[in-house]
């Protein structure tokens, strides 16, 4: 035995998209930037130190005089010595004076005295002595002064700009859908 059969024959729709993309469009302009800066202020303020030296006793140690102080030493040493002659030209006159109270050898006592030198005297001496040369420091100062100066920064910034064109889509219905069904009769 046969059957009927059907028979089903579809047609689609058909659409046309009008479709337009969006727009976007962004721009951002730079920033104005203006630095400053201001030079520091230094100040130096000082005082210079000072050092003395007094060296003149230790010249005045090693024989070297100023023509004044040798002057006053040689004046002095030939003061002192006319002194010594002099006693000892008194001393002399009282002992040949007294010659006949000291056994008759005065005259010899006299030359025996200047024909023999006494010896000179040895020691060791420092040449100049401890302590001759004085020092003597006087500090110095010195002061610093800065001031700093911050910088000045001054900054604009860009606004942004922004434009946005949405996007937009339009439809046409071009052909309708359907569906048509036959239906074939057996034989």
């Amino acid at each position: 035995m046969k059957l009927d059969q059907i028979q089903i024959h579809t047609t689609d729709a058909k659409v046309d998209l009008h479709i337009s993309d969006p727009v976007q469009h962004i721009e951002q302009p730079r920033a104005q930037q203006h630095i400053e800066q201001p030079a520091a202020t230094l100040e130096i303020h000082s005082e210079a130190a000072k050092l003395f030296v007094d060296s003149s006793q230790a010249y005045r140690d090693l024989g070297l005089l100023t023509p004044k102080e040798s002057s006053e030493q040689y004046a002095q040493k030939g003061k002192q010595k006319v002194m010594e002659g002099i006693a000892r030209r008194a001393s002399e006159g009282d002992q040949m004076m007294n010659i006949s109270k000291n056994s008759g050898n005065a005259i010899q006592q006299i030359a025996a005295s200047k024909a023999i030198p006494s010896p000179p005297q040895m020691a060791i001496t420092w040449k100049p002595s401890v302590g001759a040369v004085k020092i003597h420091y006087q500090a110095g100062s010195l002061d610093i002064n800065i001031q700093q100066h911050k910088p000045k920064i001054d900054v604009q910034l860009g606004k942004v700009v922004h434009d946005y064109t949405p996007g937009d889509i339009t439809g046409d219905l071009v052909q309708r859908p359907s569906v048509e069904t036959t239906v074939i009769k057996a034989k």
